[in-house]
């Protein structure tokens, strides 16, 4: 994924759009989801998980 494609992203992505833009291994982000250490912040969503693209890109340091 490129900046570009991360900066395109709309407002809330699930957990593997933002793990793949953080280099992250599917099983590697649920764990660190179920545990709470998730490196920006997420939420659930009924059975899924939600990442607020403003705390990746925050991350990311592409925070404007």
């Amino acid at each position: 994924m490129t900046l570009a494609d991360v900066a395109g992203l709309p407002a809330v992505v699930d957990l593997m759009t933002a793990a793949r833009a953080l280099g992250i291994r599917r099983t590697t982000a649920y764990a660190l989801a179920r545990g709470g250490s998730f490196p920006c912040p997420v939420f659930r969503a009924g059975a899924t998980y939600k990442v607020p693209t403003s705390g990746l890109l925050r991350l990311l340091g592409l925070a404007t």
